[in-house]
């Protein structure tokens, strides 16, 4: 067993967007409020799309996306644009784009999968750069769906200790593993006994960083 670390949100029974932000402190709620007002001064306009709503042209949109943010990190685009027609295919009602249009041009995308009770952002990618684009189409949209929806919660993924201050707190996350070498299990395994206790630390120290109210906060 390996133990890690996701970043989630979770759904306190919000209302509204307005409802999750009244959970903050003055201060975060209203850098939020900035950041998602800046996406709509630069002239951006969001689109949301699921499930048969999403057709040929959007998956080619989205896959020239993922692999614009596959490119800029130097990582292997391990899915083919034939990966996301089968998801369209046999997992239709479980997908959600959303698509984001400046002037008459579709310039960036995020992908997510709709469970039974957890939204999961996948996939985001953009063909410009727009400060706090990134934010607004993979954690604020994807808040305000679950809310709207019923959803528990929001999987964000497990990088960015910037999600925090964007209502994203640690989670600890389980994966099993099995090796058949028994000297290469014992090393393996003194190992995450090792980093266990890291992260367990670490996640600690960033729940301490908690962006939701203490009791006297305002």
């Amino acid at each position: 067993q390996r133990i890690d670390q996701q970043f989630h949100w979770q759904n306190r029974n919000y209302g509204n967007f307005d409802d999750f932000l009244s959970a903050l402190p003055s201060r975060k709620r209203k850098a939020i409020q900035k950041e998602r007002r800046k996406v709509i001064e630069a002239g951006l306009q969001i689109y949301k799309l699921q499930g048969k709503e999403i057709t040929d042209k959007h998956w080619d949109l989205m896959y020239h996306f993922y692999r614009s943010t596959t490119d800029k990190k130097w990582g292997p685009a391990y899915l083919t644009r034939q990966f996301f027609s089968l998801l369209a295919q046999y997992m239709t009602e479980k997908l959600l784009l959303f698509l984001i249009k400046k002037n008459n041009d579709i310039v960036a995308g995020a992908m997510h999968l709709v469970g039974e009770d957890t939204l999961y952002g996948r996939y985001w990618g953009c063909s410009d750069e727009f400060k706090y684009l990134h934010f607004e189409a993979c954690y604020y949209q994807a808040i305000e769906y679950a809310i709207n929806v019923g959803l528990s919660s929001v999987q964000a993924g497990a990088q960015g200790i910037h999600k925090i201050q964007r209502g994203y707190l640690p989670v600890k996350t389980y994966s099993a593993h099995f090796f058949r070498n028994q000297n290469f299990q014992d090393a393996i395994k003194k190992y995450l006994d090792i980093e266990t206790r890291s992260v367990a630390q670490e996640i600690s120290h960033l729940t301490a960083r908690s962006p939701y109210k203490a009791k006297n906060d305002v």
